[in-house]
């Protein structure tokens, strides 16, 4: 198995067609074909469900992709401490989701790096199960998760809880007094997942099975100018918001009738390492 043929799956998992995967790696269509082909073989299980008007993922295509792409992150690795200039400079790689990365952990990080100039810092931003997969196949030295990881050789911990408020334009004053529950899907609703276990599953539960949200990103950073624009109500972390509740720009909605859940912060890294700085 080798990480050209790795490549090509990925990206014909992602374009879902032949022709045009053999136009993004610049080979022939034979090439690509050939490529999935001895992959599957090699495998044993086929990972595409073709037909003539459509290219599908079998169920072990979908489960071999997280596969896939962890092995040519970990050749990129090994690659890159091989080729290290100096192997004496200490070294950081750290992972992290966005909305951390942006609340809770760019001003400290700035700060160490200004003060420790010969650290060689690497910063992954993903989402957290990713983050953690990585940071077992020792691919990261700290991940910051919205997922604790519980097993044997690691150490994690609650750095930071979050509170999870409802927020829009400051100049909205239609619930001024409070929203309660039933109310909830009456607003123009800009949805984020967060991916974060119980908080993302305390928003749906919120809104009516099968409920169309009229926007929706997977990145909460992101989601902050749209309600900022006017374009309609959020739950966002209290940190990404207090600034703009602060400025006027935002204001938060009070919950009338129900409570919303924390938002719990990890850090996660072997026990045997330390992390380098206080946040």
């Amino acid at each position: 198995m080798n990480t050209t043929s790795l490549e090509t799956f990925l990206v014909l998992s992602k374009i879902r067609n032949f022709t045009k995967a053999s136009e993004a790696l610049f080979v022939a269509q034979s090439t690509v074909t050939n490529r999935i082909a001895e992959l599957e073989k090699e495998l044993g299980q086929p990972l595409f469900i073709r037909s003539s008007r459509s290219l599908k993922l079998t169920e072990a295509g979908i489960k071999f992709t997280d596969y896939a792409n962890r092995i040519i992150a970990l050749e990129k690795s090994a690659v890159a401490a091989l080729n290290t200039q100096d192997f004496s400079e200490e070294s950081l790689h750290i992972g992290t989701t966005n909305t951390i990365y942006e609340c809770h952990l760019r001003t400290p990080l700035l700060d160490y790096m200004q003060e420790h100039r010969k650290v060689n810092a690497k910063v992954t931003i993903s989402h957290s199960m990713e983050l953690l997969h990585a940071l077992q196949d020792d691919l990261l030295d700290f991940a910051f998760t919205y997922i604790p990881l519980k097993k044997q050789g690691f150490n994690c911990q609650c750095f930071k809880k979050d509170e999870l408020v409802l927020v829009c334009r400051c100049s909205d004053t239609t619930y001024q007094k409070g929203i309660t529950r039933k109310e909830l899907p009456k607003l123009n609703y800009l949805f984020c997942n967060f991916a974060l276990q119980e908080v993302g599953l305390f928003i749906r539960q919120l809104f009516p099975d099968n409920y169309q949200f009229p926007f929706e990103i997977d990145n909460s950073t992101k989601l902050l100018d749209f309600v900022l624009a006017g374009l309609g109500y959020s739950f966002l972390p209290l940190s990404l918001v207090k600034k703009e509740i602060e400025a006027n720009r935002l204001r938060a909605v009070p919950l009338l009738d129900f409570d919303s859940p924390k938002i719990n912060n990890y850090l996660t890294m072997k026990e045997t390492l330390k992390f380098p700085f206080a946040l």
